[in-house]
């Protein structure tokens, strides 16, 4: 089955090769991009879609999310927006009500927060453990999680609970028996390196267990104030370092030099009224930049991709070209995928049709819908 996506005003292909295309056509044929040119010279297909002058870009790719839980956090976004300072201890509150949920409810939140990223242009998600912190509940989390995406991330060092003996006991489970669970329903492995979490010690004992069980690794990094995650995560190959927040000249070196992918979250920024990170010192030292949503229940409750392009080009000094790469190829990139966030010949046939003539609008115009159809390997799923 093919289909002919025709009148395009402006394709964003993501491809370097061939980042826009003005008047283009695309075909998608058995859930891959088969042909990309101009209107009128396509080779025909089974259907037709008049895209009628609109903008066409790759689905978003958002890298970095924390989809399964339970509870509601309200209480303490109202207290930061009276003034109190995001310190990451509401983590624990989640932790609570995820492990008194049920399967049940946990899926169905799941699949709406799903359902809500596809309808705005997210085609590939990553999501992550991190709100059981026991054996059972982080299995159960992974499980869950890889009902809706390959992209699955044990993140079983997210905080100490408090029910844990000791930091160090819980490092020990988190190494040892909970990654023996997990393992076998993730790809990735992930740890938060930061005061009050896990410290440079533990994160690289965390993150070598992982890696040595066959995870990739990924680092939640410098988020709340300079530290060694970024270091960790150059030292250890990381396909990422997320947050990105408080960085110095080595630490954007060390990225620089490493290979790995910043991935930033400006939600989170947004709702704590912290910094925002210094997109452009990091895209001026060549380091590739995603974006991602890091949707949580505390510090980022946005399910948003074009939000987050929005913040990025009015808050972290990105161009509207730089911010639409960073959540499409960026993403893919942090995730090692060539598959997605790139419409070229062989990738998969995710893409976005905007009610706007550029993608600029997303920032030009934030908050509006603009996302008027999504289709994914060759189907229209919003």
């Amino acid at each position: 089955m093919s289909t002919l996506f025709d009148r395009i005003g402006l394709l964003y292909t993501g491809d370097p090769d061939r980042e826009e295309i003005l008047d283009a056509a695309l075909v998608v044929e058995d859930g891959r991009v088969a042909w990309i040119g101009r209107s009128g010279d396509d080779p025909g297909a089974d259907e037709r879609v008049d895209v009628d002058g609109r903008c066409v870009i790759p689905g978003f790719v958002d890298s970095h999310a924390h989809l399964v839980f339970a509870g509601d956090r309200t209480a303490e976004f109202t207290a930061r927006m009276s003034g109190e300072r995001y310190t990451a201890g509401g983590i624990r509150t989640t932790v609570a009500a995820t492990r008194a949920a049920g399967d049940a409810l946990l899926v169905a939140r799941t699949a709406a927060l799903v359902a809500e990223m596809l309808a705005q242009g997210t085609t590939t998600v990553e999501i992550k453990s991190g709100y059981g912190l026991t054996v059972a509940d982080e299995r159960r989390s992974l499980e869950i999680a890889r009902g809706f995406t390959e992209e699955t991330t044990y993140l079983g060092a997210h905080v100490v609970p408090p029910d844990a003996s000791s930091a160090d006991d819980y490092v020990r489970t988190v190494t040892g028996e909970m990654l023996a669970a997990c393992a076998p329903h993730a790809k990735w492995v992930d740890v938060f390196c930061e005061r009050g979490a896990f410290d440079a010690d533990q994160s690289r004992e965390i993150l070598t267990a992982g890696i040595k069980a066959g995870l990739l690794p990924r680092v939640h990094a410098n988020q709340l104030g300079h530290g060694p995650g970024v270091s960790i995560a150059a030292e250890l190959g990381a396909a990422s370092a997320d947050h990105c927040t408080h960085l110095t000249g080595a630490d954007i070196a060390a990225l620089s030099s490493a290979g790995v992918v910043a991935t930033l979250l400006p939600g989170a920024e947004f709702s704590t009224r912290s910094p925002y990170p210094e997109a452009r010192r990091l895209l001026d030292a060549g380091v590739t930049v995603a974006l991602a949503t890091d949707c949580n229940p505390g510090s980022s409750f946005t399910s948003s991709m074009p939000f987050c392009v929005a913040l990025a080009v009015r808050e972290m000094g990105m161009t509207p070209l730089e911010a639409i790469r960073a959540a499409t190829r960026g993403g893919a990139q942090a995730l090692r995928r060539t598959d997605v966030g790139v419409l070229r010949r062989g990738a998969r046939g995710d893409l976005v049709i905007l009610e706007a003539p550029s993608y600029v609008h997303l920032a030009y115009r934030p908050g509006v819908p603009l996302v008027t159809q999504v289709w994914k390997e060759g189907r229209r799923v919003a």
